[in-house]
């Protein structure tokens, strides 16, 4: 049995395949992940880091390559995934250049006693990771988890797990299993599993914190956004910062968890704002076939998707939404849809409720600040968020009454990302953090090693009728 992987712009043609790995045969690849981790902990933190330069090397040396192949597994533009692939080499390069600080050992002695800081990896870590941006979304686990000792066993989703499984054979101590939710089960309850990470949607991440829950294993998710991005009455935009703002909702078709899914724009300001967003959206996007360089917006992933999307917007119609055409998708069987904004729709349509995760946009009108605030809070998820103000300070002090993990003043989505910022969601988006030191430390766990001053070489021990707890109490530095 194989994994057939589809192409979305044209789904007849076959990309590649993979070999599932059975439920039962986890735990041998387990086992041997757990032996390998063993010998790759006991390697010097130089030597861990040297491999993951090397990664990077790999990785912009076969960039076009693997960009290609990523355009035609996943249907988003060639020129995106050679974008990518070149974003997951800066940051395992990051990673490199910056792990030594975290990893190495904090020592404090003082008269009150010494304490001794060391960050030891857990062992084997399962990274199961999406489809949308498989190859940063793995080297996000896989190089800060290596650079700290870990194994780790990538599982990509079956729905674009070509181009990082090649990606992965360029670092050490990492091996990849393919399958579905069976194989996803044996794996994060296996007793050697000390860690789990995972991208991807609510509903999967539930299943899994439930699984891995069960057996005690700590977790890092992040899960889905429906990312509210709100203008205040003062926002001046140019045309450039419109075209910036079109790709920060219809960048990968939309299928991005950290896109602007939510525009929530003063009543006042609402005709000039959709004229110069869809001017803007007229300029910049073309959806067409992903390996054209010319081509801003491919398909989505698959034919139950569109089918989503079009109830979606269907369904926003219904309800009094009015549909605006952004661009024209070509005609044939691929999985096609034309970028579209949504006028008027309620908040309470599903286009507004749920992630919609695809190339349709409700813009919402408010009259009052604290009235876009609530509206946009009103949501389960909490993972990312926008303020757009000509006022920064003002936008900073909205940004801080929103209910996101993450928020981009004046930007949104990749254009807002930093290496030194960690990212991570609030409520249902999930837990944990990734990039920055932030996202080193999730991938150890820090032990202590305490001499308390009192029982030290020359120490007079505890004073008469003290209480042990206390003595412990006082002796922090």
């Amino acid at each position: 049995m194989r994994i057939e992987r589809e192409n979305p712009a044209h789904p007849r043609e076959i990309v590649g395949a993979v070999i599932p790995t059975p439920p039962e045969a986890v735990d041998a690849v387990v086992r041997n992940a757990h032996n390998t981790f063993h010998e790759w902990s006991r390697r010097p933190v130089a030597i861990r880091l040297a491999a993951l330069g090397r990664a990077a090397d790999a990785l912009d040396a076969r960039k076009n390559e693997l960009a290609a192949l990523l355009a035609r597994e996943s249907g988003k533009p060639v020129s995106d995934c050679r974008g990518e692939i070149g974003f997951a080499a800066l940051y395992l390069r990051w990673v490199r250049d910056h792990a030594t600080d975290v990893l190495s050992l904090r020592d404090t002695d003082n008269p009150q006693g010494r304490i001794t800081l060391a960050r030891k990896p857990f062992g084997v870590v399962a990274a199961i990771t999406p489809w949308n941006a498989p190859v940063i979304l793995s080297m996000l686990k896989l190089g800060p988890a290596l650079a700290a000792g870990n194994a780790v066993i990538l599982k990509p989703s079956p729905l674009a797990p070509l181009t990082v499984s090649v990606a992965a054979e360029f670092l050490p101590a990492t091996t990849v299993v393919h399958g579905g939710p069976d194989t996803v089960r044996a794996l994060v309850t296996h007793p050697l599993v000390r860690k789990v990470a995972f991208t991807g949607g609510e509903q999967a991440g539930r299943a899994i914190a439930a699984a891995a829950g069960g057996a005690l294993t700590p977790m890092l998710l992040e899960l889905g956004g429906n990312d509210p991005a709100i203008f205040l009455d003062d926002f001046a935009l140019t045309p450039s910062d419109f075209e910036r703002l079109v790709l920060a909702s219809f960048a990968t078709a939309g299928q991005v968890c950290m896109a602007a899914k939510r525009l929530y724009v003063p009543e006042s300001r609402l005709t000039e704002f959709v004229e110069s967003y869809i001017a803007a959206a007229q300029r910049i996007l073309i959806v067409g076939e992903p390996t054209d360089e010319r081509t801003t917006m491919g398909p989505v992933i698959t034919r139950t998707a569109a089918e989503r999307l079009t109830g979606l917007v269907t369904d926003a119609t219904n309800r009094g939404a009015r549909i605006v055409p952004l661009a024209s998708a070509p005609s044939g069987d691929g999985y096609f849809l034309d970028p579209v904004l949504a006028l008027d729709a309620p908040d309470d349509a599903d286009l507004v409720r749920l992630e919609q995760f695809g190339p349709a946009v409700p813009i919402l009108t408010y009259r009052a600040e604290t009235e876009a605030l609530t509206r946009a809070n009103n949501s389960e998820l909490g993972l990312a968020a926008s303020v757009w103000s000509a006022d920064e300070e003002r936008a900073v002090t909205v940004a801080t009454r929103l209910e996101a993990g993450f928020t981009f003043i004046n930007t949104h989505n990749r254009t807002g990302m930093s290496l030194h910022a960690p990212f991570g969601g609030t409520k249902n988006s999930g837990f944990g953090r990734e990039y920055a030191e932030e996202g080193l430390l999730e991938y150890v766990q820090t032990t202590v090693t305490h001499a308390p001053g009192p029982f030290r070489a020359g120490g007079a021990g505890l004073p008469a009728g003290a209480y042990p707890h206390a003595a412990q109490t006082n002796s922090a530095p």
